[in-house]
């Protein structure tokens, strides 16, 4: 595909490596939300992941970021602050919602940046897109069911609509969703910004933005930031090493190695692989109606990928999740 030369690590161990630090990232935030608040975890996730990066960033990439122009740096700034959002919503969406309906929701990332890009980057929305979005909202609307609804001998027993909007799971799959609509806007912005920095440096910004961003929130909202017990430290600093950087770490090696379609392929394996990790460790076993949802949402982020050529669009570069 490409005149790389062969790697020594074998790049499809690379991406089942990466998708297993990726699918991890839940079970983390479900075991530190015991003695931690959801946007403590998030401000620990990116801030860590942020200073990290410093040794790698500033001494190699220093001279990449100086040259960015004002408008470039505010909107790496823009980008940090909605990935905060992102990750601020999305982790608080599990204390709600089932890893399965959260990880699911939160991947539809895609969709949305593919119905936003013909207005934002003037990209066409071709058919496929539109149909990949319809059969998504039918699964998004499966999921939502299945969150509500219990099964009966005699078919679903649903709660009135008054009570289903207000109800816990509908409030979690909501909070996923918005970390999907922010993660979409992060990558829109980053679509723009990236060509202009290569990717350490460019991380680096956001990711640092991020931290700041959700550590001022920290601050501002009181919610204690330390006196954890130390093994809830080490789900912290596992969610920077593993699913943030990793995780996506692994993608971008693998795709100087593999077909963008084999890999865009391949990442859709993450919220499978979250909600089997969930079903083993915690006991949520999907039901027939939410396994439904989630391979239509699936489904329809495959067919909204199609492209012209019947390749599909690199999904990795659209997904910040896990």
């Amino acid at each position: 595909m490409d005149s790389s030369p062969t790697p020594r690590f074998p790049p499809q161990l690379a991406l089942l490596l990466g998708i297993l630090a990726v699918a991890s990232a839940s079970l983390l935030i479900r075991f530190a939300q015991r003695e931690v608040s959801s946007l403590v975890i998030a401000a620990y996730r990116m801030g860590l992941s942020g200073l990290i990066l410093i040794p790698f960033a500033l001494p190699r990439h220093s001279g990449e970021i100086r040259r960015l122009s004002s408008r470039e740096l505010l909107l790496a700034a823009i980008a940090g602050l909605l990935l905060a959002m992102h990750f601020a919503t999305w982790i608080l969406s599990l204390e709600y919602t089932s890893v399965a309906s959260s990880v699911v929701l939160v991947t539809t990332n895609p969709l949305w940046v593919a119905l936003l890009a013909p207005f934002v980057l003037k990209e066409r929305l071709t058919p496929f897109i539109i149909m990949g979005l319809l059969v998504a909202l039918f699964g998004t609307v499966g999921i939502a069911v299945s969150d509500a609804c219990q099964q009966t001998a005699g078919g679903l027993a649903c709660p009135p609509i008054s009570e289903f909007i207000q109800g816990k799971a509908f409030w979690g799959d909501t909070l996923a969703l918005a970390g999907a609509w922010s993660g979409a806007g992060y990558i829109l912005i980053g679509r723009s910004l990236r060509p202009k920095l290569s990717l350490t440096p460019y991380i680096f910004l956001v990711y640092g933005m991020a931290g700041l961003v959700l550590v001022g929130m920290v601050a501002i909202s009181g919610q204690p930031a330390f006196g954890f017990s130390p093994i809830i430290y080490l789900y912290l600093l596992l969610l920077a090493l593993l699913p943030q950087l990793l995780g996506h770490s692994s993608f971008n090696w693998a795709l100087a190695h593999l077909p963008a379609s084999y890999v865009s392929i391949a990442l859709l394996g993450e919220p499978v692989g979250a909600s089997i990790l969930a079903a083993m460790i915690l006991g949520e076993v999907p039901s027939g109606m939410r396994l439904l949802g989630i391979a239509l949402i699936l489904a329809g982020i495959v067919i909204a990928s199609i492209r012209p050529t019947g390749l599909l669009a690199p999904v990795y570069n659209k997904n910040p999740n896990g």
